[in-house]
């Protein structure tokens, strides 16, 4: 039977032991899934795929000639993560989350962390999303990253790092929700003896979030809209499902104006009052006033009207200098410095080209290194050094060598696998994993987050524009397994 055939290739698997026998939190799953009738896995995988395509689950790929539209690849076996592990994860995440927001509310007041030397002035001063518009901005209860979406892997020696922190627009948790959803709807026998963790409470808690840090100048119960660049942006669906799932208005830059310092929504009965808005548009692109001239998305003045404490902004403007992947390295000072304690969660050992040994340490191990640009996102801008021509490492040198501060190096990592649905079998492709955090008057994480899944045979690169899926996460309870 096929899960007899199934070899974890001595990779860290998240639901066998290196012995080929079950973890504690996977044994229930995999008896049930063991006891199947032949053919009914994929046949359920088939009425999953049928369903996306019905719910119009998709995702769009800016420059693909075959169709902007595609059905966001899902496999229906999920991932398990057992109860303990995940309260350390929650710890970690939340420990991090806290100390970025430190970090970020610094750099734009008293810049205590640069004074004291402990990041180099240089590294926050050309970070492409350090805003010096956005100095002496007070946002509500003094919160910057109210939604974050932080990645996590798993390295073979078993150890959880993280990837990177996503601080900006974090997006994928709608496909987090759907897959649940569809998870109980074409496969409810599996849930069954699993106690597994909600998720479904995301959109109450996010709109409990927003709600919170509605301004003073709110009257009532707070007016909160989703803004979106459009119906073209690549997370759309995302946008128009969570607006709907929140039971608040999804808008375009042009469905808000600004007058006396506030912001006003257009509606068939008049303008009226907005409180606080969850944008969707990168800084860029949120004000031509303030940020670029030729945006045609955003709100003529909105900076302003934010600056006056008139309107919340969620997340606050200028967030994104955390997400820098160099800024990235220096997170375990920022957990010390503001903390008072080491990080819990580690990052992946980071060389930074702007440093001359890193630098000369890169160049001369190319073929082995993961080389990120600094501000890219979706596998773009990366050189996986293993699987790299000689040509590609050559043109990453001359970009390193051009431009140092851009470029960071990570060892290359032996991702963890977990069992997916290939072509009638099971066979173990590698994940990682987005968990989704909530800051407002504390720090909320959803149990789970979006398991990315590299559908290609020996690939690591997990995104969706480059070819990976996504699976449900079952975080346990106490109650229901390890």
């Amino acid at each position: 039977m096929w899960l007899d055939a199934y070899q974890t290739e001595g990779f860290h698997d998240e639901m066998f032991e290196a012995s080929g026998t079950a973890r504690p939190e996977a044994r229930l799953l995999l008896e049930t899934l063991a006891s199947l009738e032949d053919g009914q896995l994929v046949r359920c995988q088939k009425v999953a795929e049928r369903m996306l395509l019905q719910m119009g689950i998709t995702f769009n790929v800016y420059g693909d000639s075959a169709g902007a539209e595609k059905i966001f690849p899902f496999d229906l076996v999920p991932r398990i993560v057992g109860a303990q592990e995940w309260a350390w994860i929650e710890r970690g995440l939340k420990q991090r989350i806290h100390a970025l927001n430190e970090f970020i509310d610094d750099i734009y007041h008293d810049q205590k962390i640069l004074k004291d030397k402990v990041i180099p002035e240089d590294i926050i001063r050309s970070a492409t999303f350090f805003r010096p518009q956005c100095h002496g901005i007070d946002p509500p209860r003094r919160v910057w990253c109210h939604i974050t979406g932080t990645d996590l892997v798993r390295h073979g020696d078993g150890q959880v790092y993280v990837l990177e922190d996503n601080l900006r627009v974090p997006s994928g948790v709608s496909y987090v929700l759907e897959n649940r959803d569809i998870m109980k709807r074409t496969f409810p026998q599996v849930f069954e003896g699993l106690d597994v963790r909600p998720v479904d409470v995301y959109p109450s808690r996010l709109l409990e979030m927003l709600e919170s840090i509605a301004p003073e100048t709110a009257s009532g119960k707070p007016i909160v809209v989703l803004l979106t660049p459009g119906m073209y942006n690549s997370a759309y669906f995302e946008h128009s499902f969570l607006a709907q799932q929140m039971g608040i208005q999804l808008v375009e830059g042009r469905d808000l104006v600004v007058h006396d310092r506030m912001v006003w929504m257009r509606t068939t009965k008049g303008l009226r009052k907005v409180d606080v808005i969850y944008r969707r548009i990168d800084d860029d692109f949120m004000d031509p006033e303030a940020f670029r001239k030729d945006s045609m998305l955003g709100v003529p003045g909105l900076l302003e009207a934010y600056r006056a404490g008139n309107v919340a902004l969620a997340n606050a403007p200028g967030n994104g200098v955390a997400d820098d992947k160099v800024v990235y390295s220096y997170v375990p000072e920022m957990i010390r410095y503001y903390e008072g304690e080491d990080a819990i969660l580690p990052n992946v050992p980071t060389y930074l080209c702007w440093r001359d040994s890193d630098r000369q340490h890169v160049l001369a191990n190319l073929d082995k290194l993961v080389v990120k640009s600094a501000n890219e996102a979706g596998g773009y801008g990366m050189l996986v050094g293993p699987h790299s021509t000689a040509a590609q490492r050559e043109d990453f040198a001359a970009k390193i060598e051009a431009n140092p501060r851009n470029y960071i190096a990570q060892p290359t990592l032996a991702l963890s696998r977990v069992p997916t649905l290939i072509n009638g079998r099971l066979e173990g492709r590698h994940v990682d994993l987005r968990p989704y955090i909530l800051y407002g008057q504390d720090i909320f994480v959803l149990p789970g987050g979006l398991t990315r899944v590299a559908l290609r045979k020996g690939s690591l690169v997990v995104n969706s524009s480059q070819g990976g899926g996504s699976k449900d996460t079952w975080v346990l309870s106490a109650r229901g397994g390890a």
